[in-house]
């Protein structure tokens, strides 16, 4: 699914309007329907309504939501904040429209001091401003954004398109918004929906179909993306009917020392999971007897020392892996920072790079320079911080992930709730699948397991990325699903990686 800007989702309805009969009124009057058809599915009209609206389209939205609910019988008080004398043109329709069957229920709003008393069971719905948005709120309409705010706890806010106050493409980490329970958006997801800092002011965020352009939006380029199944099945490789074990690659996992031998067999578990051929895991002595009994379908080369790997460097001059996987659990001792200055000399091809890997490259910055083009590294935010530096907002850290990538042809993930991948292109796509259960330590072990099983099998970087994180997050909604998000663990993500595949796809 495309992500699209202020200005093309205006754009949209614009084409929308002037190459399909539908009015800019009409089209509203749908945008508004839908969000009439959402509410009256998650509230009774025990609930009275308060509907705040400002003077451009959004307050159309909210206008027309305002009829509409009152003619389904819920009771409706309709708040208009007169901050402009040049309302829109459908706004004033939308607006007469609204008087001429329900006059007594509109009120206005000039200043803080009419901001209406609310009883204890009522829903607010927050249609003063939308995508239109370029600058903070200032004045007395910051006064009933914070209002408005101050309800958050007895009430519940709804906002229409965007919460007020936000700046779809930008940073509005620092300005008056709405702390919306839920944004009914229309067709697509904006940018900061997306966003870690915005999570506690869009809620849960529900996209509502309302018809635009399908000639528009796929004509239409775009450097953000959401990962959806259309996109994972143009992906996917299904078996064929006479592969062997060599079709689908030999995968080999640097992982483990001491204490952390568990971070290299979920790494292992999870890999052979994802489909791959072959699977060596390359471990410290300590860890052969406990790898070669958890994973038995695993081959283990073991390290000439014990507690931590140091000499991983050797003969891969001439390994036939067809993809590496390397850091969990690999700790930073020096002698593991110089096996890897050497791994990265004579290894080329793309692997994939997480935990302490990441954390050597931070210590040492040269070897960063070193790393094979397209490869993939899989950096939690404050790995990505090492690595890469601190941003003042989540615009600046997305800018710099994809100056990063694309500086040095590298495939970076930064992990979230929407975990964005920044590809070389410059392209940007964001995982809609997983859930907050997933933050629990093995996680990202696992993950790179996937990513690397999924390399080795002939899988191009993006389209590894792409569907080894998805296929990841779905894992663990079904993990979720049987045994909570409080308790499932990462190993119920592999467990739940056969019916993602199923499922999923």
């Amino acid at each position: 699914m495309k992500i699209f800007s202020a200005e093309q989702i205006r754009e949209a309805d614009q084409f929308t309007i002037q190459h399909t009969p539908i009015s800019s009124s009409d089209l509203m009057e749908r945008a508004a329907g839908k969000c009439v058809s959402w509410y009256e599915d998650h509230f009774t009209p025990d609930h009275p309504v308060y509907i705040f609206c400002g003077k451009g389209n959004n307050g159309g939205d909210g206008l027309v939501m305002a009829r509409l609910l009152q003619q389904h019988g819920y009771t409706v008080n309709t708040f208009i904040l007169q901050h402009s004398n040049n309302p829109s043109k459908d706004h004033t329709l939308k607006l007469q429209q609204l008087t001429d069957h329900y006059p007594s229920s509109i009120h206005s709003i000039g200043d803080l001091s009419d901001f209406p008393e609310l009883p204890a069971n009522a829903v607010i719905i927050d249609a003063i401003f939308g995508t239109g948005m370029s600058r903070p709120v200032e004045g007395w309409l910051a006064g009933i954004i914070h209002r408005i705010n101050d309800h958050r706890l007895q009430h519940t806010i709804v906002s229409v398109d965007l919460p007020s106050g936000m700046i779809a493409d930008e940073s509005s980490v620092h300005f008056p918004v709405i702390q919306a329970h839920y944004t009914l958006s229309f067709e697509f997801y904006k940018l900061a929906f997306l966003l870690p800092e915005n999570a506690m002011l869009t809620g849960e965020v529900h996209i509502l179909p309302i018809g635009l352009s399908p000639e528009y939006i796929s004509n239409t380029p775009t450097r953000y993306h959401l990962t959806d199944s259309t996109i994972i099945k143009t992906i996917y490789r299904p078996r064929t009917p006479f592969a062997n074990k060599g079709t689908y690659g030999h995968a080999l996992l640097i992982a483990g020392s001491y204490g952390k031998i568990g971070a290299a067999v979920l790494s292992a578990k999870s890999c052979l999971r994802s489909g791959v051929g072959l699977l060596s895991c390359y471990v410290p002595q300590c860890g052969y007897d406990i790898m070669q009994i958890s994973e038995p379908c695993a081959m283990c080369i073991v390290d000439e020392n014990t507690h931590y790997n140091t000499h991983f460097h050797q003969g891969m001059e001439s390994a036939r892996y067809k993809a590496i996987g390397i850091g969990p659990g690999l700790d930073t001792q020096t002698a593991t920072a110089k096996s890897l200055e050497r791994l990265l000399a004579v290894w080329k091809s793309p692997m994939v790079i997480d935990a302490d890997a990441l954390n050597l490259l931070s210590i040492y910055p040269s070897l960063l320079q070193e790393v094979p083009k397209n490869s993939i590294l899989t950096p939690h935010p404050k790995e990505f911080e090492r690595l890469f530096g601190s941003s003042q907002n989540d615009i600046d850290r997305l800018e710099l992930l994809s100056r990063e990538a694309v500086s040095r042809h590298l495939y970076i993930l930064l992990k979230g709730r929407y975990t964005a991948m920044a590809c070389p292109d410059g392209s940007i796509y964001f995982n809609p699948t997983g859930n907050p259960g997933m933050a629990t330590g093995g996680s990202g072990d696992v993950l790179t397991g996937i990513l690397t099983g999924l390399l080795a099998q002939g899988y191009s970087s993006k389209e590894a990325l792409l569907f080894g994180v998805w296929i990841h997050g779905y894992a663990g909604d079904l993990a979720a699903a049987e045994h909570s998000q409080e308790a499932m663990t990462a190993a119920d993500i592999i467990n739940g990686l056969g019916k993602a595949f199923q499922e999923g796809i």
